[in-house]
């Protein structure tokens, strides 16, 4: 199978790192495309993978292709790839608010559409891949698909109306989460600790908390419970935090966030 990525920044490299690392492919059976020649020849170096500046050689060499630009891009790039798209290639888009309606009416013709949402935590193999297809594609080719997005973490596939809410709740999260643990290791730094070691501590407790809520199942309400003893410290903190409004903070946040993804 030959694959194809328009636009091969980080997201793109982090899903065609996972891809060669499972073997899904061979690195010269995937094909990317790139504007300027520091780019090319960057990713060549990394991935040994074939680049070109040249989208629409991208298309037609390829029988997977990954539309992987910036959002904004999407239109005229589809303006420029529309009558190379054969009947029987699929197109997996990798951006937020472009649904697959909207997609179709760019291309003008009947085309095998897979939308996905990723984040990225898939720059270390532990992504979180969110994913829907027209009616066009068919289980064979959404199967494909899978494997490919699950090379570089867990892919799921949801319902389009979903979409917007796994922008809040995946794509968007790790930076919510990565301001949590700033605070965090901030609060370490000024009771003494040093900034390194504070990263380190914080860093391993939220990628334990978070094995512990997926191994166990409890429902993270329990889990947090089992942490506060009766007068102790933390439900003291838990205290503040609730005064503060942490959770009304992260749920206003999130709805903004899928508003605007739609």
């Amino acid at each position: 199978m030959k694959l194809g990525f328009i636009g091969v920044g980080n997201m793109a490299s982090a899903m065609i790192g996972g891809i060669l690392a499972k073997k899904v492919v061979e690195p010269l059976d995937v094909l990317g495309s790139a504007k300027t020649r520091s780019s090319r020849e960057k990713r060549e170096r990394e991935l040994g993978i074939c680049m070109t500046k040249d989208n629409r050689e991208v298309v037609r060499k390829t029988e997977l292709l990954f539309l992987a630009v910036k959002p904004c891009y999407y239109q005229s790039v589809i303006e420029e790839i529309r009558e190379d798209i054969r009947e029987e290639q699929i197109l997996v888009t990798v951006a937020p608010g472009k649904t697959l309606e909207w997609l179709q009416e760019q291309f003008g013709k009947p085309v095998k559409l897979v939308r996905t949402m990723p984040n990225t935590p898939a720059l270390v193999g532990e992504g979180m891949t969110a994913f829907c297809a027209n009616s066009l594609v068919t289980d064979k080719d959404l199967e494909t698909v899978r494997t490919l997005l699950e090379s570089f973490g867990r892919a799921e596939e949801v319902e389009e109306r979903l979409m917007s809410t796994v922008v809040a709740a995946s794509g968007s999260s790790p930076a919510y989460l990565f301001m949590l643990m700033e605070a965090m290791a901030d609060a370490a730094v000024a009771g003494g600790m040093p900034r390194a070691q504070a990263y380190e501590f914080v860093a391993q407790a939220v990628k334990g908390s978070a094995v512990l809520m997926e191994k166990t199942k409890l429902h993270p309400g329990v889990l947090k419970d089992m942490v506060c003893s009766p007068a102790g410290t933390t439900i003291e903190a838990v205290r503040i935090l609730e005064r503060e409004g942490l959770r009304s903070g992260i749920m206003e946040a999130m709805r903004v966030c899928e508003e605007k993804a739609r």
